[in-house]
């Protein structure tokens, strides 16, 4: 029997915060950061890898129903992911004031580089890596802590692990359920609230202080 490859749990979660002040870091004063607001959102809203970010062409965004088509995912499966009103919002801005100006005639993607080619998986990293540091936050990774975030966050949030799973492009529940593990905050106060000694705290015994 093949060894099962153990699940490494993500070490790197972006509170709402952090996030939060990632994505502002990218304040839209020129075309080049117009850009990188839109594509920011958009990763933290559905949760996209950076692969399916670098394929995505004018077309696959559904601006009436707010979704968006994310073609040959990991596996080469199609999905529909719903992408919010504030990243659309950042997205179809783009597509009016930015992109224009910046994409060659050729170029389909949605996104574009700073010469308005393609944007490849390495550059969408990079622009995440880029404002991670502008934020002045120290944790590894790149374009996968956007990834991680929406998961988790949703999770927090209360949203059943199934639909994480169809957000995510999972073909394993099992993949999923590491982010049911890292999302402690939420189980922190259900467990505080429903657990009987977690009620009863302070009604038995103070907790002990320890130097």
């Amino acid at each position: 029997m093949i060894p099962r490859v153990p699940r490494i749990l993500p070490r790197t979660i972006l509170s709402v915060t952090e996030v939060e002040t990632l994505l502002n870091e990218a304040d839209a004063a020129d075309v080049y950061r117009l850009r990188d607001r839109a594509l920011l959102e958009l990763l933290y809203s559905t949760g996209i890898r950076r692969t399916e970010a670098a394929r995505l062409v004018g077309n696959d965004l559904d601006f009436s129903r707010a979704v968006l088509f994310v073609r040959e995912g990991k596996g080469r499966r199609d999905r529909v992911v719903p992408i919010g009103a504030r990243a659309l919002s950042w997205v179809d801005r783009y597509l009016r004031e930015s992109r224009p100006k910046l994409a060659l005639p050729q170029t389909a993607t949605l996104f574009v580089t700073d010469y308005g080619e393609a944007a490849r998986p390495e550059f969408i990293a990079a622009r995440v890596t880029r404002y991670k540091g502008f934020a002045g936050i120290d944790k590894p990774g790149s374009t996968h802590i956007l990834r991680h975030a929406c998961a988790t966050h949703m999770l927090e949030g209360g949203a059943n692990i199934r639909f994480i799973q169809a957000l995510l492009g999972h073909a394993s529940l099992e993949t999923t359920q590491i982010y049911a593990h890292v999302s402690i905050d939420a189980l922190k106060k259900v467990h505080a609230a429903t657990h009987p000694s977690g009620c009863r705290r302070g009604q038995d015994m103070p907790l002990a202080k320890h130097a």
